[in-house]
């Protein structure tokens, strides 16, 4: 029963899945044709549009320069003008617009093609009208509104007027498009302007409406030029439903929701006055079709169903009748083969607990001799550990030792006493920490704890930037101190650093008092093997970028080392502070330097932890004890190693 429900139950998810693909093989081949015919549709409309508005607009060009025009605008007489009136008027009739006129400079209709008309448009004032503004501008003016004085819509196309290189005023030609649209309310096309506003549409309703939100400020605009003759300007219910692989076409639909119908918009931009063309094509047909397609491969796949059902009821009929006549004749052997294969299992058995005992003897002496030889690899291991820490730790000193060395014999060759005195002074403080170094070594390999040793933090850093300062010239470093305080400000979290990278604070002054619970040296190691470890990450880097962050909280002095390197591969994280464990290649690295410096975190009653940045890069994080008596001063910054750790 239960492997029934689960056939019945895998069909019906084959059902709905074959279904499903159907309906969207059929919707998305519909739709792709769909928009074909839509874009077809789209630029031939918008083409033809087009070369409308640029055939009047070169009628416009010609107006402007006639002789006629230009004195009747300049002088302003009255043969000038009735010789204007009868021009426009003659070239009106042939362009067949639907009002041609001149405006003087002031904003006044002078003559006009229509001046013997009761409605003529001599005499009105047209100063605010923004074609007109264009044109006095010396700029050619495109504008659709309704008309002030016959309050007929229409396109203005206005160009100025020149007389001996002066603007007299502007030459307009206006056109009636309220033939465009047509009337085909099936698949409705309409034109927006600029702000997104309907003024052509083969809908009636849809006229003056919004496709998109109208500023207020451009609403207040569009009513102090009586573009649209004050008629409201309200939003169309047009919500985007789908968008569709190609940029200028989406799946929409228009009117409230519930019955409204879905349509494949087309957009198309009309060159010039930077208006946009949109036609609507139903979907409806494409709904139907899928629909068709998915209840045929329905029942198909029901057909198909019930015809395999159908061939192995019959077929497994006959494969039990078969089966049940195999049976009889195989019972007796049966039997006898059971019996035969239970006495062997049972010599089998025998057999293998004989080897199992043996196995078991041999894997004890084994395991002997196995811990014997691991306590002699053990004290190897400790004898090695120590010896590999401490090239580890002397490795930096002697980089430094030969640095300073080669800087005097310069500094000496160019008479700069004074800084070869400094240099000298430098070396023979290297030689002393080489030397406590080896001592302190032996804390690190025999796990002793030092006592409630304190050191500050911001001269361990400065002595570790110090020994580090050759390999910081390449590298963009950032310092930063911070107690709670400065949570009050959030412009002392960080400083701009200067020209080599350093913090513009003194890490000599700043901070002194911040002490944690740690010996001075061990945390000067600590800080020197997390600084390395990031320098090295970043070796690989075209701009590489060090920050150091020292948070003073109430009880904890947390130290972070964040870099924008390649960051620390998942797999090698929780291995990450193993001794001899690295990933840098063959003769970079013993594998020691965050081990040494997790010991003494760990020493110190801190911890040492890692992690990726979610922007890139890794971070070391180095918490210890902060000391009872030590404060943090209110707003300090990030600080820089000392003008004499500055490389020279």
């Amino acid at each position: 029963m239960t492997r029934r429900l689960v056939v019945v139950l895998v069909l019906a998810a084959a059902l709905v899945a074959v279904c499903a693909a159907a309906w969207r093989i059929t919707w998305l081949r519909g739709i792709d044709v769909l928009r074909q015919q839509a874009a077809v549709r789209a630029d031939r409309t918008a083409t033809a549009l087009s070369d409308t508005l640029e055939r009047y607009e070169s009628l416009s060009y010609l107006v402007a320069n006639h002789p006629a025009v230009g004195e009747a605008l300049d002088t302003g007489s009255l043969a000038a003008i009735a010789r204007a009136d009868h021009y426009l008027e003659d070239a009106n009739a042939h362009a067949h617009a639907d009002v041609t006129y001149i405006i003087r400079a002031d904003g006044l209709c002078v003559a006009a093609s229509n001046w013997g008309q009761p409605d003529s448009f001599v005499g009105a004032q047209y100063r605010f009208r923004p074609y007109f503004v264009d044109a006095i501008g010396a700029r050619v003016g495109r504008f659709f509104g309704i008309g002030t004085v016959s309050h007929v819509p229409g396109y203005y196309i206005s160009q100025p007027v020149y007389r001996n290189g002066h603007i007299v005023g502007a030459a307009v030609l206006k056109l009636n498009l309220e033939w465009f649209p047509g009337t085909d309310a099936n698949e409705p096309l309409f034109v927006v302007d600029k702000h997104g506003v309907i003024f052509l549409s083969s809908v009636g309703a849809w006229k003056y409406r919004a496709v998109r939100a109208v500023p207020d400020a451009v609403a207040a605009s569009i009513e102090q030029t009586r573009q649209y003759a004050g008629a409201p300007i309200n939003r169309l219910p047009m919500t985007p439903v789908r968008a569709l692989d190609a940029a200028d076409a989406r799946i929409v639909r228009v009117g409230a929701r519930g019955a409204s119908p879905y349509y494949l918009l087309a957009e198309r931009a009309v060159p010039g006055p930077g208006w946009q063309l949109m036609t609507l094509a139903p979907v409806d047909s494409v709904v139907d079709d899928a629909r068709n397609a998915t209840a045929a491969v329905g029942f198909g796949f029901i057909s198909l169903c019930l015809l395999g059902f159908y061939w192995r009821t019959r077929r497994a009929r006959l494969r039990d009748m078969v089966k049940g006549r195999a049976r009889l004749q195989k019972a007796y052997a049966e039997l006898n083969r059971r019996v035969e294969e239970r006495t062997a299992d049972l010599s089998a058995a025998n057999a293998q607990l004989q080897t199992e005992v043996a196995e078991r003897s041999r894997a004890e002496r084994e395991l002997r001799a196995a811990h014997a030889e691991l306590l002699q690899t053990s004290k190897l291991a400790a004898l090695g550990q120590m010896a590999a820490g401490i090239t580890h730790e002397l490795n930096q000193p002697l980089a430094a030792l030969r640095t300073f060395s080669d800087n005097t014999r310069v500094l000496i060759e160019r008479g700069e006493l004074a800084d070869a005195r400094d240099n000298l002074e430098a070396i023979g403080a290297l030689t002393d920490r080489m030397g406590k170094i080896t001592n302190q070594l032996k804390l690190f390999v025999g796990r002793a704890r030092p006592g409630n040793a304190r050191s500050p933090v911001a001269a361990a850093l400065r002595n570790a930037l110090h020994l580090l300062q050759e390999r910081l010239q390449r590298v963009s470093l950032q310092v930063r101190m911070c107690g709670p305080e400065c949570m009050l400000d959030p412009q002392a979290w960080t400083k701009p650093c200067d020209a080599n990278g350093y913090a513009p604070v003194d890490l000599a002054t700043e901070q002194a008092e911040l002490a944690a619970y740690c010996d001075g040296l061990r945390l000067e190691q600590a800080l020197i093997n997390l600084i390395a470890n990031a320098l090295d990450a970043l070796e690989s880097m075209a701009a590489p970028r060090l920050w150091i962050d020292i948070d003073a909280g109430s009880n904890t002095v947390t130290i972070t080392v964040r870099d924008n390197g390649p960051g620390i591969p998942v797999d090698v994280l929780p291995r990450l502070f193993e001794p001899f464990f690295t990933t840098k290649e063959t003769g970079k690295g013993l594998g020691l330097g965050l081990a040494i410096a997790s010991s003494i975190a760990r020493d110190c009653g801190g911890s040492l932890s890692a992690r990726n940045e979610a922007e890139g890069g890794a971070a070391f994080v180095l918490a210890l004890r902060r000391a009872a008596d030590s404060t943090v001063a209110a707003g300090s910054t990030a600080a820089a190693p000392p003008d004499a750790a500055r490389p020279r």
